[in-house]
């Protein structure tokens, strides 16, 4: 097996780095492991710059595989990388729409044996990567509001966040386009937006149930449930993953989607962005090589 290049979060605490120790044993088993830690961004390109062509394994959650892979990207080096993942994060649903175990010594075991395949990227108008999921909308006010709860109370911090939104949700008035169609007009109030590249946002919410990081497509999910009967609605039914299937719901797939109109906040990866007024997102398929269940 090709020797590795194990990236973790500096500031990681006592159980990730005893996780961490669990993860290495096993990988040190198969190859040669280099351990670096980054806590930035300069950090992070001069470990990447020496990394020669090892694989790069990623300790963390969805933001730091999303650090990595938009170093990569940025750097022009992303076709040529093998990625894996220790999933250590908080939500950590890019693993969980890919299976990758969320016990560490199994994920470790999944970076020796697994299959390596091509992986989607979502790139945007100006450069920035999506690796799982961006949203728009009550979503990314959630996301907002969960901030604070998620440094103290983990996972848990998602709900708190997504019941405060809740109370008083932003409707915004968008045009939404996918693949030239125009599925949102400004006359009609959004609930929310979501790009999906994989499934699942905050923790396991199956935000874009069908979506497939292999597929060469964006899933696209538009909410136009704004009256109060109609966000209950909305909830019980995303709690359940039927979501999509409401009246008042268009989930479709495309290769492009443009978003404009009112200003409005983005939630990509577990990281906020905006005001925005217009933005424009394409899949780029098979991006970058990653190992998955087989």
């Amino acid at each position: 097996m090709d020797p590795l290049l194990l990236i973790t979060n500096a500031d990681a605490g006592t159980n990730d780095a005893e996780n961490v120790e669990k993860a290495l044993a096993v990988l040190r088993e198969a190859t040669d492991v280099e351990v670096c830690s980054t806590s930035n961004q300069g950090e992070l390109d001069g470990v990447l710059h020496r990394r020669g062509g090892r694989r790069v394994v990623v300790v963390g959650g969805d933001g730091s595989l999303h650090a990595v892979v938009a170093a990569l990207h940025r750097r022009q080096e992303l076709p040529g990388t093998v990625l894996g993942l220790i999933p250590l994060g908080t939500g950590n649903d890019f693993a969980r729409g890919t299976d990758i175990p969320l016990d560490p010594e199994e994920a470790a075991r999944l970076v020796v044996r697994g299959q390596v395949r091509p992986v989607d990227l979502i790139v945007d108008c100006v450069g920035e990567v999506v690796v799982n999921n961006v949203h728009i909308g009550v979503g990314a006010e959630a996301s907002r509001k969960a901030d604070k709860w998620k440094k103290r109370l983990g996972r848990v911090g998602y709900g708190i966040g997504a019941a405060m939104a809740s109370v008083n949700p932003p409707f915004v008035r968008l045009r939404v386009e996918v693949d030239g169609e125009v599925v949102a007009r400004f006359d009609q109030p959004v609930l929310q937006v979501a790009l999906g590249n994989g499934p699942n946002v905050g923790g396991g919410t199956e935000l874009n149930p069908e979506a497939d990081p292999e597929d060469g497509k964006i899933d696209v999910m538009v909410s136009f449930a704004v009256g109060p009967l109609a966000r209950f609605g909305y909830g019980f039914g995303l709690s359940k993953g039927e979501h999509h299937e409401r009246d008042d719901v268009r989930y479709l797939r495309g290769s492009t989607v443009s978003v404009s109109g009112q200003a409005f906040y983005c939630s990509a990866d577990g990281e906020l962005y905006g005001p925005e007024r217009n933005r424009t997102w394409h899949v780029e398929k098979g991006a970058f090589s990653m190992v998955l269940p087989r």
